[in-house]
């Protein structure tokens, strides 16, 4: 499990990302075993409010810089680019 600073404002906090980089089975289970509702889940990550970031740490998540997460997310082939999240969203 791999999560960035919680950067990303929205709904009054900021918002950080949790990925896998192994398998979004991986990180469904880890989710739902750290008590993150499905709904926080866009197509490759998780968002998660500030509040829970400690303890996703805490839980193993690893805290890694921004650059970091997107290198081994696309690397992982579990990243959905720009273009497909854009189809997905107005599908």
């Amino acid at each position: 499990m791999l999560i960035d600073e919680p950067l990303w404002p929205a709904h009054g906090t900021l918002f950080a990302h949790l990925v896998s980089d192994a398998s979004l089975e991986e990180l469904h289970a880890f989710a739902r075993q750290a008590g993150i509702p499905f709904r926080a889940f866009d197509l490759d990550h998780y968002d998660v409010p500030a509040h829970r970031h400690a303890s996703l740490v805490e839980s193993g998540a690893l805290l890694v810089t921004r650059r970091e997460f997107v290198v081994r997310l696309r690397a992982s082939g579990l990243r959905v680019s720009a273009r497909d999240r854009r189809e997905a969203t107005a599908a």
